[in-house]
């Protein structure tokens, strides 16, 4: 969190049913709470008489987005927290009021981190995209239980939609299956629709999709998920939040191994997959994979590995440039072995 010092700190533990507001002050540490009905119009005007500097924070909840939204322009720096970080909350008593007393010393005390929140124009891409996600998820299920019933059946799970069960009550599920199947994969067909015309509109898309390995739906992930890249400090932070690099343990001039940060598992698996793509195709990023196990005698999980991160180096860099990939194989090769 950054050291500004403001002349008020404001905390919001947030429900369905009632909000809890907790404040500070620049020149005391006595905590006021009020637990009130919740009713966002008057939280604004609550934040609106306030009179100086004034920061807010609330934990990242289903409604953070909304609130972020709704909030923002009542305080000079709104701060979406993440709650995984905030262990004081866990120790001693639990209510709404005690909680947002915790969340305001924390806020002060500035021992939180941000998770990244925005009202600008992407959101609507965000949603698109978790509901594609969501979408994906449930064909998936449908042809794994289509697939499982056939086997049931002795059969070999990959037959035809029209194929035909001597069970009744079986055929009779084994139709409802295909149906919602057929449904399933007609509304993928619309989203990717959607997506093509999003990557007309929204630059940045097609300079994602100039990348190799990295396809229409994967490009739309990355915008949607990144908005913008200056919310990352430099590429170790950006791969952090791709899972794609492990913190060492250090204690006592001693590493105790590594460890996988909190990541995004959309942007892992849109590198991952995008790797694999890569890979099989004439580009910079397989001409590296086939250097690394060429020249550098890399094991090829290590060497895909390593190509996956240099993918996702490239993915910052071209959102970053504001301007679609140009391929320089030199700078790829220097770039991994730095």
């Amino acid at each position: 969190m950054e050291d500004k010092i403001y002349d008020h700190y404001i905390a919001i533990d947030w429900a369905a049913i009632n909000m809890a507001i907790a404040r500070m002050t620049k020149k005391s540490n006595k905590i006021t709470v009020r637990d009130v009905p919740s009713d966002v119009a008057e939280l604004q005007i609550y934040l609106k008489n306030l009179k100086g500097t004034k920061v807010l924070a609330i934990e990242e909840t289903t409604t953070s987005q909304w609130l972020y939204t709704e909030l923002k322009e009542y305080v000079d720096k709104l701060f979406i927290c993440d709650p995984y970080r905030n262990s004081l909350l866990s120790e001693g008593p639990k209510t709404d009021k005690i909680d947002a007393s915790k969340l305001v010393q924390l806020l002060k005390a500035g021992l939180m981190k941000e998770i990244y929140h925005s009202t600008k124009q992407f959101i609507y891409l965000r949603k698109l995209v978790s509901s594609y996600e969501d979408l994906v998820k449930a064909g998936v299920r449908l042809k794994n239980q289509r697939y499982s019933m056939l086997r049931v059946c002795g059969k070999t799970g990959y037959e035809k939609t029209n194929f035909k069960l001597t069970s009744k009550d079986e055929q009779y599920v084994l139709k409802s299956l295909d149906r919602q199947i057929k449904n399933y994969e007609q509304e993928k067909k619309e989203y990717t629709k959607e997506f093509a015309r999003l990557a007309k509109k929204y630059p940045e898309i097609r300079h994602q999709k100039s990348i190799p390995g990295i396809g229409l739906i994967n490009a739309v992930k990355i915008v949607a998920r990144v908005v913008t890249p200056w919310r990352f400090a430099n590429k170790g932070h950006y791969l952090s939040y791709a899972g794609l690099i492990k913190h060492e343990k250090i204690s006592g001039g001693r590493s105790y191994g590594k460890k996988q940060p909190r990541y995004c598992r959309m942007m892992k698996s849109v590198y991952k997959s995008g790797v694999l793509a890569a890979i099989r195709g004439n580009n910079p990023v397989n001409n590296y994979y086939e250097y690394l196990i060429t020249d550098k005698n890399y094991p090829a999980y290590n060497a895909r590995n390593k190509a996956c991160r240099q993918l996702a180096i490239i993915s910052f860099g071209v959102f970053k440039s504001g301007k679609k990939y140009k391929p320089n194989w030199r700078n790829h090769v220097e770039a991994g072995c730095a």
